[in-house]
């Protein structure tokens, strides 16, 4: 029996959702002069506390113990999410934030191959079409990769591409496992691993500390534990193409807050990303109720 169409309708809103969290993060770091060590600290640390008291409200007081002992999947899961976060801050340092994001594009086709490597989880040729598309609207968008890269940055944003796909596929592979303390749990650990690294701590201010609790609690424990629900109810490769969505809507934000009007390849981009999206999950469902 295929899964229930209301499952997989909550999982692809909660998806998108997460998407339009994690696009607001050019909003944030453009508002805070500070390292990015320093940043993913305090992000990290408003993040995990906002999860946790989810994840009281969601299971009660018992629940806190899950962050001590949180399982195999639960280990798993909060592991590479770390792995990913701490990849994606030094990632841009080292290279053009246009490979950063061109390379974040392949997630789709990566998580597909681990899904099905993993778990037996065959992709469409349905999702794998519209992943394509969805990587050349990502390359437009950000007006592609250019020559002379660094290899270090470039490295890096393929172990960000690699965990966070592992993630997805196996948040879907313990889906019986309870991901938001793994969700807290990840953002506990980024704090820990940035803490020696993050040169600006003593210079963050009263307002500067309230940008980063939004930072953390509306980009990060919001979109995270969205993400990690939603991803339970869809298969990776659909889920991981979703999260491209995050990459258009960037500029969106930028426009709106600081009235930075986006170039024609941007549009065009966007266009191409959020058409490809819209068209697997519009043939997705007319196949199921043909089925």
């Amino acid at each position: 029996m295929g899964q229930p169409r209301s499952e997989r309708g909550l999982g692809i809103a909660l998806v998108i959702s997460a998407a339009i969290a994690w696009s607001t993060a050019p909003f944030f770091t453009r508002l805070l002069p500070f390292d990015p060590w320093t940043i993913l600290f305090w992000r990290g640390l408003f993040a995990g506390s906002l999860i946790t008291v989810f994840l009281v409200l969601m299971q009660g007081r018992g629940a806190l113990w899950q962050l001590v002992v949180p399982g195999k999947g639960g280990l798993l899961v909060a592991s590479l999410s770390t792995l990913g976060m701490v990849s994606f801050i030094p990632a841009l340092q080292m290279t053009k934030v246009m490979n950063v994001a061109v390379l974040i594009a392949t997630q789709p086709f990566v998580a597909a191959a681990l899904a099905w490597l993993w778990l037996g989880e065959a992709a469409t040729w349905r999702t794998l079409i519209a992943s394509l598309i969805a990587f050349a609207g990502v390359a437009i968008t950000v007006g592609g990769v250019q020559a002379g890269a660094d290899l270090g940055g470039v490295a890096l944003s393929c172990l960000m591409v690699l965990a966070v796909s592992a993630m997805t596929v196996a948040i879907r592979r313990y889906r019986q496992t309870s991901m938001v303390a793994a969700a807290a749990l990840s953002n506990f650990l980024g704090s820990l691993v940035s803490l020696p690294f993050a040169h600006d701590l003593a210079h963050v201010g009263g307002s500067d500390l309230l940008t980063l609790a939004m930072f953390g609690c509306l980009q990060v424990a919001l979109g995270l534990t969205l993400f990690v629900l939603g991803s339970r109810f869809l298969p990776s490769s659909q889920s991981s193409l979703i999260a491209t969505l995050e990459t258009p809507l960037m500029p969106f934000w930028i426009w709106i807050a600081f009235r930075e009007i986006p170039a024609v390849h941007a549009l065009v981009g966007g266009a191409l990303v959020i058409g490809a999206v819209v068209a697997d999950i519009a043939l997705d469902a007319r196949s199921r109720d043909r089925s």
